[in-house]
Parts: C-alpha cells; structure tokens; sequence
C-alpha cells in the first residue's frame, strides 16, 4: 500500500472517530439485566478474536491489535501501522414465565490504532465500549383496599474507555505493557409509581451518575519458541481495584394529580456531588499455542471480584463474581495461496461460559456463547476483513427470572499499511 492509501486511512480516520464517539453515548443493549451494577460488561475481546470465544489473553499474532493484553503491541512488525475498528449487533429475545420480548441493538463497537515506536517499544490509542445501560422494565401491584398502582423503571447510558497503550520487549521471550484508560460516561436510572384512579399521585425518582477518571491495567507475556515456526504464549492481566471518581445527582418528586390540576412537590434533591467508585481487582491469564501464518489454539480465564466493588461507598445486593472461560482456534490452509482465494481465508471458532457478575437472591446469572467466523483477506494487501457470529444463553426462566437468547454478529476491518520505509532515489 503506498501514499493513497494512506490519504484513505486518515479519511477514515476523520469520518469514523466523531462516529464511534457518538455511538459510545448511547446505549448498546436493552436488556433487563442492565438495570443493576453498570449494566451490561462489554467483552474484553474485539476483531479477530471474537470469533475464537473470545479467547486472546495470549495471543501475538503480528497484524492484530489486542487491547485485551497490552503485552501484546510489541507482536506488530516494526515497519507496520494497523487501524483497526467494527460494529456489532445484538439480536435477543427475552423470555421470563409470564411474558417474553424482542430486541435489535446495532452499533459501531470500537477504534483502535497501533505501530511499532522502535525495535522494543510498540504503542497503541483505542476508544472501546465497557458497559452499556438500556431497559425499561414495568411491575405491576394491587394493594389491600384494592387500589392498584404500575411501577416503571426505565435507564439508559454507556460507559467507555479512551486508551493509550504502550508495550515494551526486553528480550524474545518477554514483553511487558500498560494500558492508560480514561473511562468516562453518563448513566441514568429512573423510576415512575403510577396509582391508578382519580386525585391520587405519581412518584417519580431520576438518578444520574456521571463518570471521569483515569485507570491503569497492566500486562505482560512470556514467549517460548518452538520448532517450525510455533510458538508458546503465557499471558496476563491485572487491574488492582482501580479508583474513580464519579459525580452523582439524585431527585424524588411528588406529583399529585386533580380533576383539573396538578401539585409538584420534591421530596428530596441532591445536586452533582463528587463520588468515589471501588472497580473491582481483574486478574486474567491466557494460553496460545500457534503456527506462523497456519493455526492458533487460545485458552483464556478471566476473573473479576465485583462482589467487593463499592458504588457510592457501599456493595451491591446484586453482584457476584465474575468468572469467564474461553477457548477458540484459527486455521489458515494457505495463506500464500496464488490459486485458490479460499486457502487464503481464516477460518475461526470457539467457545465461552461465564458466571455473569449480575446475581439475584442467591441466583448467580450464567450464560455460554458457541462463535465462528471468517477473516477475509483484502486482495494484494496484509488487511483484513474480520465478520463473526455468536449464538447463545444468558439466564433461566426458574427462580422468576428472565432468560436471554441471543445472536451476536461483528464485522471489523483491519487495515494494515507499511509507514516507515526510507526509500532510497538513485
């Protein structure tokens, strides 16, 4: 790829980045479950990888960029410039014992760009989704003298991480690296009780909670080569309870309504007033076995203490701790193939089950995804065009709770160009 292509990339640069931050201010999902802690956890895994369970802790292959493990910058090759970004979407039904519903949430999902500094630094800045809050969730009661009333909660708002990512590699058989994130982020949760009947009143409660601070995950990678291109990948994670500072504003109001009036009163008000949030301790480790340019085996175990996470200074009721294990492979039948576009395809799947951090009465919520997907190559390029499908499970219908059926579908492009040639003019 020479100079057009790289007038395209900063083009692409230009149109996608306002776009993506646009779409991390609204919500990515529906679902009722995004009404406790902070809503619905994005993956850690994006592009390529969701395609192998989600699997990529210990992954170094050369023309990815995975923010998973910032270990891992120092994989691309010194003369490369990846930029990365995708979208998804997320098709559920849900279904409890009374009633069921459907959803369709479209949305871009990340932007990431990545070179090498020198031989042993390599960098990396990504804008990436973390949580996604979207629900609206009505119960409805009948009191003793028979009046009934219709409780509605209702919320919506993303949380998302800006990131600088630096990695260094002392030696082939270590790489160490940061990634510097700066999660910011509106979350609102409502609530309206409706009484129904003439001359009686509605409840109101809106909670707004605004997010800006910076955290700091670190990771790391040990390399053990092998005979005929394989490799041995160990790789992991650690975020250490990171600290943020929040601004939060709550109001409680009374309206009571006559035949021909209405009375506003407000119960309670608290104005924006700085607060601290406990994240939780994150430790994940990885396993990658692979093959130049032919096959990628991926193990991952991710771990996240969110039953010792504080919100406003106190835990949650609802959270519990979550554990999440994946697996996924890659195989490419030719890469190099000049006869056959089909050989030069990579083929991906996997598989992943995870104690979701969201529990009810004692009810831990579970779900398992089965994923497959393709990585087109771009013709007379190193680019890729990375398309994947999820299929799963999130919850039960016993215990009265809601049980979510879903497909997943991604499609990312990975472009890849060579930017630091010094080219010589006789």
């Amino acid at each position: 790829m020479g100079r057009y292509s790289r007038v395209i990339f900063l083009i692409a640069g230009i149109i996608l980045f306002p776009a993506m931050l646009f779409a991390q201010f609204n919500n990515n999902t529906t679902s009722p479950y995004s009404r406790y802690g902070l809503g619905d956890l994005n993956s850690y895994s994006f592009g390529r990888t969701t395609a192998m369970g989600g699997a990529t802790l210990a992954s170094r292959y050369d023309l990815q960029i995975n923010g998973a493990n910032p270990a891992s910058y120092s994989a691309i090759d010194s003369l490369n410039f990846l930029f990365e970004f995708g979208l998804q979407g997320n098709f559920s039904k849900y279904k409890s014992n009374i009633s069921s519903a459907t959803s369709n949430d479209i949305n871009f999902n990340f932007f990431a760009m990545a070179f090498r500094i020198n031989d042993w630094m390599a960098t990396s800045i990504a804008l990436y989704p973390y949580s996604s809050v979207g629900y609206n969730v009505q119960a409805g009661e009948e009191l003793e003298n028979s009046v009934e009333y219709l409780t509605t909660y209702y919320g919506e708002g993303t949380i998302s991480d800006a990131v600088w990512g630096l990695a260094i590699q002392p030696s082939k058989y270590f790489s160490l690296g940061m990634n510097l994130n700066y999660r910011f982020g509106n979350l609102s949760r409502n609530s309206e009780l409706n009484f129904s009947g003439a001359d009686l009143y509605l409840l109101q409660r809106y909670s707004r909670l605004r997010l800006r601070d910076f955290g700091l995950e670190l990771g790391a990678q040990a390399i053990l080569p092998l005979k005929n291109d394989k490799q041995l990948v160990l790789g992991a994670v650690l975020e250490n309870k990171p600290k943020y500072t929040a601004l939060a504003s709550d109001i409680v109001m009374k309206n009571i309504y006559y035949s021909q009036s209405s009375d506003l009163d407000t119960l309670f008000f608290q104005e924006e007033e700085k607060a601290e949030l406990v994240f939780p301790t994150t430790i994940g480790l990885g396993l990658s076995f692979s093959k130049k340019n032919v096959y990628e085996i991926n193990v991952d175990y991710y771990h996240q203490g969110w039953s010792d996470a504080l919100f406003l200074g106190e835990k949650s009721e609802f959270l519990a701790d979550l554990n999440k294990f994946a697996i996924g492979a890659e195989w490419i039948p030719d890469k190099f193939s000049i006869r056959s576009a089909f050989k030069r395809v990579a083929y991906r799947a996997g598989f992943n089950y995870e104690q979701t951090y969201h529990s009810f009465d004692g009810h831990q919520i579970n779900s398992f995804g089965i994923t497959f997907g393709l990585g087109l190559p771009v013709y007379r390029s190193n680019s890729t065009i990375n398309i994947s499908a999820e299929f799963g499970r999130r919850g039960t219908t016993d215990y009265n709770l809601i049980r979510e059926d879903y497909a997943k579908v991604n499609l990312s492009a990975n472009l890849h160009d060579l930017w630091f040639i010094q080219r010589k003019i006789d």
